[in-house]
């Protein structure tokens, strides 16, 4: 009689087993991945409030500060908003010293792009205590005792403007005068002089139509912000000028590292220029 003998079936099908192990492995791999990621959109915010009250506490930040998008998912309370991480430049939200780098480049280029000027010392550009100052010497641009500008200064102008017009910082354009007294048909003083150059230079400015009016002011600071010495001719020349303040909506003290971040207020009679 003939003994049938069982053999044991093989199984194709174990790979299955490893397969779902892999799968299983990599859900949770995900999953992990997912709540990370949502940690740090939390953290991410904190970091945010913390960096905007440190710009705020050195007046680096407007006290009504723009509204940031609130993503799906993202909620925020009123009494901790939250501030985009990226600080782009624009109005009164660049740090101190990303402006004082991006002021530096400017005065690069300006200083290239009127050589001529600098090279005969009818124009000076460099670094000031609010800003980027641009002084325009008296000799190049008025007559004495007058405050109509030369028509010789207006590609000048124009060559500043159309710089200056491409940047988010105001401008400031202070007049002074030496300390000798001044009385003619036209001023009875260094104040009236000075106040008159500025705005005249300011006029000029804005009929450029490349600087927003809101942006530019004009100051008249008579013979009391002198750069020299008034005792020799030299030095009142100096002093007889027009400077162009580039400064950003929070003033910085750009004259010392150690003040950076530290609001001034300069002095001086003001007078706001409008398009009319």
């Amino acid at each position: 009689m003939r003994t049938r003998v069982h053999r044991a079936r093989v199984s194709h099908d174990r790979w299955l087993v490893s397969y779902a192990d892999f799968i299983t492995l990599l859900f949770a791999f995900f999953v992990v991945l997912y709540a990370s990621a949502n940690a740090d959109k939390k953290k991410q915010q904190d970091v945010s409030v913390a960096i905007d009250a440190a710009f705020r506490s050195l007046g680096i930040f407007a006290s009504a500060t723009r509204s940031p998008a609130v993503t799906a998912g993202a909620a925020a309370t009123a009494d901790q908003p939250v501030v985009p991480m990226n600080i782009v430049m624009g109005e009164d939200v660049l740090a101190p010293a990303a402006v004082k780098s991006d002021l530096e480049r400017i005065r690069r280029d300006l200083t290239q792009a009127l050589s001529n000027q600098v090279a005969t010392h009818t124009v000076s550009i460099k670094m000031g205590r609010d800003g980027l100052v641009i002084s325009l010497r008296e000799a190049g641009f008025f007559a004495s005792g007058s405050a109509t500008p030369k028509s010789a200064t207006l590609p000048t102008l124009r060559q500043i403007a159309a710089r200056l017009g491409a940047t988010p910082y105001d401008l400031r354009i202070e007049g002074h005068t030496d300390n000798v007294p001044i009385r003619n048909e036209e001023f009875d003083s260094n104040w009236d002089l000075s106040s008159a150059r500025a705005t005249r230079i300011a006029r000029l400015i804005l009929d450029q139509k490349l600087i927003a009016p809101d942006r530019v002011s004009a100051a008249g600071y008579a013979e009391f912000h002198p750069v020299a010495p008034n005792e020799t001719p030299e030095g009142r020349s100096e002093n007889r000028r027009i400077d162009l303040v580039v400064l950003p909506r929070a003033q910085i003290d750009f004259s010392s590292p150690a003040k950076a971040g530290v609001p001034s207020q300069p002095n001086g009679t003001w007078r706001k220029i409008t398009d009319e």
